[in-house]
């Protein structure tokens, strides 16, 4: 759920805890919304020839990590579908089939990382830029610059040159990301037939992804570049068996002939 300005939010941490308010403004590229009457600071401003100086009462911009939409029928905080079907489904299923009681003891979501690799960067910075934009827009989450940990002669790479953009979503912002690839951009892949299973051997799902277009926030016209994305979802799964369970119950589509 992309948080939109005149959106009513509810305030999920911080002092401010439970409040209810209107956003003002967002930036995505920050990752912050401005909520109205949440999060207040006393700003000193200098006086000038139209107005006195003084001290202000005005808003501090939030982690929109911590707001979350307040549905306009309901008046409840929205939950995402996947998260709730997890709860609900995902989670009973799971325990009768691993034959466990505790919910402790069922695998789960933690995190999913996007990695895109911007080769052209190192010629080009601007491509770096498009490609930050881009992974923000598909995220719903301001995407950071990786750079690289050490240089590699053959490969003309320095340590600390810029190779790419990445995000790392958790809560209820990655059960939003999951359930729009499932359902909104697996569909569009040409010719799609299911992913074959990658796994790392402690049941985290790796995939790759050949063009990010698959996704509809992107505009072809600003971004002409296609860019590959590495998609890893990191479970507590102890093993892939369990992995692969619960991303098959969360709705994973994997080829009907993969085990």
């Amino acid at each position: 759920m992309i948080i939109k300005k005149k959106d009513t939010v509810l305030v999920l941490a911080g002092k401010d805890k439970g409040k209810k308010g209107e956003v003002k403004s967002v930036n995505p590229s920050k990752n912050e919304v401005v909520v109205t009457g949440v999060n207040m600071i006393s700003k000193h401003t200098k006086p000038s020839q139209n107005k006195q100086g003084g001290i202000i009462q005005m808003e501090a911009a939030l982690d929109a990590s911590n707001v979350a939409i307040i549905c306009g029928k309901c008046k409840k905080a929205m939950t995402p579908k996947l998260q709730v079907l997890y709860k609900e489904k995902v989670l009973p299923a799971l325990l009768k089939e691993m034959g466990v009681k505790s919910p402790m003891a069922a695998p789960k979501l933690t995190k999913i990382v996007i990695n895109i690799g911007v080769k052209e960067a190192r010629e080009d910075i601007k491509a770096m830029e498009v490609a930050k934009e881009d992974l923000t827009a598909i995220a719903g989450q301001a995407a950071q610059v990786r750079r690289a940990k050490k240089s590699i002669s053959n490969f003309k790479l320095r340590e600390g040159m810029p190779i790419g953009v990445r995000v790392t979503l958790r809560g209820a912002k990655m059960y939003e990301f999951m359930e729009r690839f499932i359902t909104i951009a697996c569909p569009r892949i040409r010719d799609f037939q299911g992913f074959n299973p990658s796994f790392d051997g402690k049941g985290n799902l790796n995939l790759g992804i050949k063009e990010h277009y698959i996704f509809p926030e992107i505009d072809v016209e600003k971004s002409p570049k296609a860019h590959g994305m590495n998609i890893t979802f990191v479970t507590t799964a102890k093993n892939d068996e369990s992995g692969r369970l619960l991303m098959d119950y969360m709705g994973m589509p994997f080829r009907k002939s993969a085990k």
